[in-house]
């Protein structure tokens, strides 16, 4: 490819020479001879100070936003956007090639993604999908390092499902994603909002600013998907100007559930679109699972999807990996593994789960560290609040010292009678929760879901709570 080639669509301010050019990246670790090099500002380094070095490598070309006195300087306006462009140029706009749907939310996004893609796939369309379980194209599953990947990685995403034959992709999109510009010249023919709660404030200054980031997705959709119960969700609605299909369980919607019945684990409801009401059963259980399944519902509305084949094809779904995840036992309790890291998020688990509990409802959970510290107590009520006994315990403590954390965790626990324990170990806490479970038990082990690690200092532990449940169960008769 020629440097002019990667350069359409993007205004440069100093005149360069055009040549053949290798690949991109914003890694000078990763730089091969005749690559171009985009100096990245980051919150922790920035991509400027390692323009020299890139040079010494061989970059073919060097792009920043400020002037280095360096060979083959490339000055933009905004390197993040200058890279974003420039990836979609280097594997050939792929974007425009497929129907994008995007899920965004601080809960939700993985379910509906999956629920979503499941709908066009019995619709007989091929699918990808990029989340933060694993990316997909059709039935290949890859691993996934972010909710929504670089955009050099997002657009080779794209090319690779354009050249296996899928016509649309469906996926998370942060709001990380959202304000560092990852995701590109992508345009949604379908944008979904989940909700809004209480995360990564460590990232966001407040919430308000959390909003604003996810709110810059319905500036570059056809068509919006809202949930009319979440009050981020009615301030969308008034605000975005293309059609929208607001779905509710509190009839305030174009969709709206009626009459939920909880399982442990499943859902089972009634739901009226256009003056027709229809059944659904969805083998995962809690009121967040109605909202999921009306949310994929009405996208895949907006995409001419008969009612019938987005049953069906939610129907199908019969759990995703760390979302209310029941795990085999073989015994009279019940272990249940969940993503749940915030303190709604984790109240909407355990109160789902109270009411279909046979005996206690046991909450196992930690934070993670060098994240918001706002949410720790908080955590802890919400435990307190809805489990009969609570497990405290280490997350990802990362480079915080667990104890730390935990202590931070523990004041929310002040004035409540909920018993607890603390066992700062994660996998000690896990076998103390299955060696003393008692018949009927629920257990729910909060925080990790998905994720296979642990990440203490900078290093990530290989830790699979279904296997260390495995190696419990070993322990008792």
């Amino acid at each position: 490819m020629r440097l002019s080639q990667l350069l359409r669509g993007i205004v440069t301010a100093s005149p360069y020479t055009d040549r053949e050019i290798g690949g991109m990246t914003n890694d000078s670790r990763t730089l091969k001879d005749g690559d171009v090099f985009f100096c990245i500002r980051g919150s922790v380094t920035d991509g400027h100070d390692y323009a020299k070095q890139a040079l010494e490598k061989g970059a073919a070309a060097v792009f920043t936003e400020r002037p280095l006195g360096i060979e083959r300087e490339i000055l933009v306006s905004d390197t993040h956007d200058a890279y974003a462009i420039a990836a979609s140029n280097y594997y050939q706009n792929p974007e425009k090639q497929l129907t994008l749907i995007g899920v965004t939310g601080t809960k939700g996004k993985t379910t509906t993604t999956k629920l979503i893609k499941s709908i066009l796939e019995t619709a007989g369309k091929k699918v990808g999908l990029i989340g933060s379980i694993q990316n997909e194209i059709g039935e290949e599953a890859i691993h996934a390092e972010n909710t929504t990947p670089d955009a050099l990685e997002l657009m080779e995403l794209y090319h690779r499902m354009v050249k296996a034959g899928c016509e649309y992709c469906v996926m998370e999109v942060s709001s990380h994603a959202l304000d560092q510009k990852r995701i590109g010249s992508s345009h949604y023919k379908v944008a979904v909002f989940t909700n809004l709660s209480q995360d990564h404030l460590d990232y966001h200054a407040n919430m308000e600013e959390y909003f604003k980031a996810k709110e810059k997705l319905f500036s570059i959709c056809d068509g919006a998907v809202i949930n009319g119960d979440d009050p981020y969700g009615q301030r969308l609605i008034s605000s975005v100007s293309c059609p929208v299909t607001v779905f509710s369980l509190e009839g305030k919607g174009d969709l709206n559930a009626i009459d939920p019945v909880y399982h442990s684990d499943s859902v089972s409801f009634d739901f009226f679109y256009q003056g027709v009401v229809s059944k659904l059963s969805f083998g995962m259980p809690g009121i967040f699972s109605v909202k999921n399944a009306l949310a994929a519902m009405g996208v895949c509305l907006q995409l001419g999807i008969s009612i019938q084949t987005a049953i069906e094809g939610i129907e199908k779904v019969k759990g995703v990996r760390g979302r209310c995840e029941i795990v085999p036992t073989g015994r009279d309790f019940t272990v249940i593994c969940d993503h749940a890291h915030a303190p709604d998020a984790l109240e909407n688990v355990l109160s789902a789960l109270k009411g279909t509990a046979k005996g206690r409802l046991v909450a196992l959970f930690g934070c993670g560290g060098d994240r918001d510290r706002t949410k720790r107590p908080k955590m802890a009520k919400a435990a307190a609040k809805y489990a009969d006994f609570v497990i405290i315990t280490s997350d990802n403590p990362r480079t915080e010292k667990p104890s730390d954390i935990i202590d931070e965790i523990v004041v929310g626990m002040e004035g409540s009678t909920t018993p607890y324990v603390v066992i700062e170990n994660r996998v000690e806490a896990i076998f103390y929760a299955v060696q003393h479970a008692l018949p009927g038990d629920t257990i729910v082990l909060a925080g990790k879901g998905h994720e296979d690690y642990q990440i203490i200092g900078h290093e990530k532990i290989h830790l699979d709570e279904r296997e260390v449940v495995a190696d419990a169960l070993k322990t008792i008769r």
